[in-house]
């Protein structure tokens, strides 16, 4: 269906009778939006001559999309008053913040939450003042907007947002209005593809809206000038039904706008209806969706200083300076203002016109007021994470796949909270491959697609949503938390990067949401990287990247927290605890792999409420002050610094040597910088003033250096990835960058020669020989892989057992040091 206005040879149509009072209505959102743009407080409704004193000096905000979506918004108001749909509107341009504001006003929704903005001519200039200036509000559809749950500040997140709120909601229509530059951005582009999964029955509606104005700050866009043909024909290959509406003359615009809004919920009544009463398995619907092709900067002025401003991209953020640089254009400003006619739109006190306010829906279904945008969170029912643990580790003799343990728990989340349909995983297609499988023993992935009789793990109706691209899985998880509900993403940990700036406007919100007195609290967005740098041998160089939790620990604390599990119970232990959180980010990395297993279910329930202990049973200084402090954060850095603790305890008895391990990285920090931040007291007795420290870590190793800068003890040597890397064995991996138990061993070696100046004698006299053992066991680790492809057998059986003879020794028991040519080694470390 194409809804197409012809321009009435450059006369404006008059506008029909049914279409008056709306008109009006739009011309009165638009009124506000200008005043928001271009005016202070003492004259809003120009009741005297406009003067320079009466507008701002430095102007702030974006008009080119504004009238657009003011006319959108207007619109489906009839739509909710006719058909009392529960609604809500997504901005994706939404740096039309004046527009959204401007109609949140005018249904009395501001308002409600913030009582001081009066619908009145006094509230109307403290509307407009604090629109983009010192104190007020912001520019965009921020979380200070009553009604939003999406700012758009960044664009391309829109649609994926409008998926994920829907689903579980099926009673809910979201109206996402896209933006033909967001459109342009990759992860918009991918998200068209939610229509793929959506299923009618379970879930809600997603309208797009695809506003076409033509420009974006300084060049034109692409679906604006691409033929009608392939314009409609790239959203039929998308799964959609698009129906054109376009023009600038409001006579033709109205009606035109008026009858596709029809159709398109005509068609949505009749595709629920239809689920409704289907049995078993649906066909895919179309799903319709709008283009609307309207001028950049509609109702602006036309021309000013001789330039073309509506319908050009000079009207994409303030159409003209302020008069206070340029004087004559107060004129100007004056004459755009009185086109919208204030005095038929607010009565002399500032009100709207009563005949106007009728248009407003009522007050449960304004979309200002929808309460899925400031919802009150229902707490997941949770299973008691102990009994999915492994109850005696045997101090790793015991094997299991992290992941692979926590798998069954949140196969029994989603069993616990099946009625609720409050619960969903997210991931790029790895629910299996990072070992989560369990899961599919009571649900599927959720699929609306074309299956083949292969598919077994498909399903219309499925709490698992997988598709390959990280933008949209985030995209979807936000949604679904921004509406209330409880959820975690699951990635390889190189490729969460993808998606790094999207968690970074995510906890833009969360942070702004916590300064808002009227917004709720809302579920943690929880991601498990998995696949990780230490086990990714087998891809290589590409899939090994730690670096994600670098750039989360630079933002907010009072948002982020950082959990870095080093076996399999406490994951558990840390994944209920993030499960049960609210509006924080929790990024949990957990490896997938058979590894060792070190702590018993109740040691890991303590270990993680603490985030920083001493690991007694690997120690061996209770009652005496350490010679060294061995620590540690990662399942695979504990391991290797496991094995180097054993090495020294065996080589050097008399050795006082502490074993510390952090399982949440932000106790690194001190408490003034960070909530879970560690008292310095707390932290010296622990880490000790002046002793010497080998920190083996997970990521870059610049982390947890800035992470303890300011504590009193010096001597930390902190060893983590350094970006070497390639396809190789897992122990290489470490010993590539040199994290692990030869190197660690070499590490406290210069410390106990250098540092440790109480340390037994017999120690330093054995440092040498150690030292050279170790270097010895490097150049043997080199020559075996290459040659035979895998890791010595001493490393791949390798236990906890301090009393164990000591393994290795100074003698090459392969090959000859020619056999070393073409080989890269670490270099001795001295």
């Amino acid at each position: 269906m194409t809804v197409t206005e012809v321009t009435n040879g450059g006369a404006a149509t008059p506008i029909p009778e049914e279409f008056k009072l709306l008109h009006l209505y739009w011309q009165a959102s638009n009124y506000l939006s200008v005043g928001q743009i271009y005016l202070l407080d003492k004259n809003p409704l120009m009741t005297r001559p406009l003067a320079l004193r009466d507008v701002k000096t430095h102007l702030l905000g974006h008009f080119g999309t504004t009238p657009g979506q003011n006319f959108i918004y207007t619109h489906l108001n009839r739509i909710i008053c006719e058909r009392h749909v529960n609604m809500i509107y997504i901005s994706g341009p939404g740096h039309g913040g004046p527009a959204i504001v401007a109609q949140v006003y005018l249904e009395g929704t501001y308002t409600e939450y913030y009582p001081e903005i009066t619908e009145d001519e006094v509230g109307m200039g403290k509307l407009f003042k604090q629109f983009s200036f010192p104190g007020g509000i912001p520019s965009h559809v921020a979380p200070e907007t009553p009604g939003s749950m999406h700012e758009g500040g960044e664009l391309g997140y829109s649609l994926s947002h409008a998926y994920g709120a829907v689903l579980d909601m099926p009673d809910l229509v979201v109206a996402c209005v896209v933006g033909d530059g967001e459109a342009e951005t990759g992860p918009l582009a991918t998200s068209w593809h939610g229509n793929k999964f959506l299923n009618p029955k379970t879930d809600g509606v997603v309208l797009p809206i695809l506003h076409l104005n033509g420009f974006k700050i300084a060049n034109p866009t692409i679906l604006d000038r691409i033929p009608d043909s392939e314009l409609t024909s790239l959203f039929v290959g998308y799964g959609y039904e698009p129906i054109i509406v376009e023009g600038s003359d409001p006579g033709l615009v109205h009606p035109a706008m008026a009858k596709a809004l029809d159709y398109c919920f005509d068609k949505i009544a009749s595709i629920k209806k239809i689920a409704a009463e289907t049995d078993g398995d649906l066909d895919r619907p179309v799903w319709p969706m709008i283009i609307m092709r309207t001028p950049k900067g509609w109702t602006g002025p036309k021309v000013v200083d001789g330039l073309k401003i509506e319908g050009s991209y000079r009207s994409h953020q303030v159409p003209m300076s302020s008069p206070a640089e340029k004087a004559e254009h107060l004129t100007n400003l004056i004459d755009w203002l009185q086109s919208y006619k204030p005095e038929n739109l607010f009565g002399p006190d500032g009100r709207l016109k009563p005949e106007l306010k009728a248009l407003v829906p009522p007050r449960h279904l304004r979309m200002g007021n929808n309460q899925i945008t400031n919802p009150v969170v229902k707490p997941l029912v949770l299973p008691n994470f102990a009994d999915y643990g492994i109850m005696d580790p045997k101090r790793g003799s015991v094997m299991a796949s992290d992941t692979g343990t926590l798998g069954p728990f949140l196969r029994d989340v989603i069993r616990c909270n099946q009625a609720a349909r409050n619960f969903r995983i997210f991931g790029p297609d790895e629910t299996a491959s990072n070992r989560l499988g369990a899961v599919f023993e009571v649900t599927k992935k959720q699929w609306m697609g074309e299956t083949t009789i292969d598919d077994d793990t498909l399903a219309q109706d499925g709490r698992v949503m997988e598709m390959l691209s990280e933008h949209q899985c985030e995209g979807w998880l936000e949604g679904y938390l921004l509406t209330g509900r409880h959820g975690l993403l699951s990635s390889y940990e190189a490729f969460i990067h993808i998606i790094t700036s999207m968690v970074n406007q995510h906890q833009k919100w969360y942070k702004m949401c916590r300064e808002i007195p009227w917004r709720n609290e809302l579920p943690s967005l929880n991601i498990l990287l998995s696949s990780h740098v230490w086990r990714q041998d087998h891809n290589g160089f590409t899939h090994q990247d730690p670096g994600f939790i670098g750039h989360l620990a630079a933002k907010r604390p009072e948002i982020v927290r950082i959990y870095l599990p080093p076996d399999a119970n406490c994951l558990l232990s840390v994944m209920h605890h993030c499960l049960k959180s609210r509006h924080y980010i929790n990024a949990i990395t957990a490896g997938k792999h058979l590894a060792p297993q070190w702590l018993t279910v109740e040691e890991a329930r303590q270990h993680c409420a603490q985030g920083i202990s001493i690991w007694e049973w690997a120690s061996n200084d209770k009652g005496r002050e350490p010679d060294i402090i061995m620590a540690c954060a990662g399942d695979v850095p504990t391991l290797e610094a496991l094995a180097a603790v054993s090495i020294l305890r065996r080589s050097m008895p008399a050795l006082k040597i502490r074993f510390v391990n952090v399982v949440d990285l932000m106790r690194m920090n001190r408490p003034d910088e960070h909530p879970h931040g560690m008292p310095d007291d707390q932290f010296d007795s622990i880490f000790t003033k002046n002793k010497p420290v080998v920190f083996a870590f997970h990521a870059y190793v610049h982390l947890v250096e800035k992470l303890i800068c300011n504590r009193t003890n010096r001597n930390f040597l902190v060893k983590g990835y350094k970006e070497e890397g390639t396809i190789s064995t897992a122990f290489d991996m470490t010993v590539m960058n040199e994290v692990d138990r030869y190197h660690l061993v070499i590490d406290a070696c210069n410390f106990i020669e250098n540092k440790c100046d109480s340390v037994d004698q017999t120690a330093k006299w054995t440092a040498p020989y150690l030292r050279q053992e170790m270097n010895s066991l490097l150049i043997r680790h080199k020559v075996h892989i290459h040659e035979f492809g895998v890791d010595m057998d001493e490393i791949t059986g390798w236990k906890w057992n301090t009393s164990e003879p000591d393994q290795g020794g100074f003698v090459l028991e392969m090959g000859s040091y020619a056999d070393l040519a073409g080989l890269t080694l670490s270099a001795p470390t001295h």
